[in-house]
């Protein structure tokens, strides 16, 4: 396969042309859409710029600290996106948030480098250190990414259902019920909730469109049953990434719900 088609200024321009048209079109259809299509043309401009030279600067330097950096700061904004996604805002949901996207997204990001990457008898591929920032950053990404979406949605469903059957919840409290027992129910709910847009994905990929890591990865060059490799690898560290974000984020969602006495805090 030839070699990926390096992009220069003026093909960047040309890809503006494309949002011009649009703007153009909304214009042309007067959707009022033009100034949010303008502000997001250059946003996407100025963030994916700025990230290629964090990138740059990150790879080049080839430090752990850099790359640790790199993904608190990442999974900061994906915590910070998942809070602002769930309406009520409940006390000390962002280190909750945080907490249950860090834990799985380690614990995948352990196995996935020791057991896979990291593997002992892969002796001329494999990666000099185990913070190899072509892997870790770019996997790390792909994962938070999708378990922001699965967190966002659980919490949301959860929070919502539990504010809306308080009668439900205080009947099963005064029968003798746990908090948890209680809650046990819409619990599952959110978490099937969170983790379904995952599974519809995995059950339609390769089906209906070229799913995006291996679009990328055959521009680039790299044989077709590589890419498929890899966006399998992908799949199931996002999916069980999500349901380990889901589960961690709803049983701590759901004593935020409850005082000391196990009595149901109307919110």
């Amino acid at each position: 396969m030839q070699e990926l088609i390096k992009l220069d200024v003026v093909d960047l321009a040309s890809a503006v042309g494309l949002m011009g048209i649009a703007i153009g079109l909304s214009a042309w259809e007067k959707l009022g859409l033009e100034l949010n299509l303008a502000l997001a043309t250059g946003r996407t401009i100025l963030q994916l710029v700025v990230l290629g030279y964090v990138l740059d600067f990150v790879f080049a330097f080839d430090n752990p600290w850099a790359v640790l950096v790199m993904l608190a700061v990442i999974l900061t904004i994906t915590a910070v996106g998942v809070r602002n996604r769930i309406s009520q805002k409940i006390p000390q949901i962002l280190p909750l948030v945080w907490g249950s996207i860090f834990v799985s997204t380690t614990l995948t990001l352990i196995y996935i480098n020791f057991l896979i990457i990291q593997r002992p008898d892969r002796l001329i591929t494999q990666p000099h250190t185990w913070y190899e920032a072509q892997y870790v950053i770019p996997l790390a990404g792909m994962i938070l990414g999708n378990a922001m979406n699965a967190a966002a949605i659980a919490g949301e469903r959860l929070v919502s259902t539990i504010n809306a059957s308080h009668l439900e919840i205080e009947t099963h409290l005064s029968l003798g019920a746990t908090p948890q027992q209680a809650v046990t129910q819409y619990r599952k709910d959110a978490i099937r909730a969170g983790i379904f847009p995952t599974i519809n994905q995995m059950m339609i990929i390769g089906m209906v469109t070229l799913p995006p890591i291996i679009t990328g990865q055959l521009l680039s060059g790299i044989n077709a049953r590589e890419a498929a490799s890899y966006q399998i690898l992908i799949m199931f560290m996002i999916a069980v990434t999500n349901l380990l974000t889901t589960v961690l984020l709803t049983r701590g969602l759901c004593r935020v719900f409850f005082n000391s006495a196990a009595q149901l805090i109307r919110n």
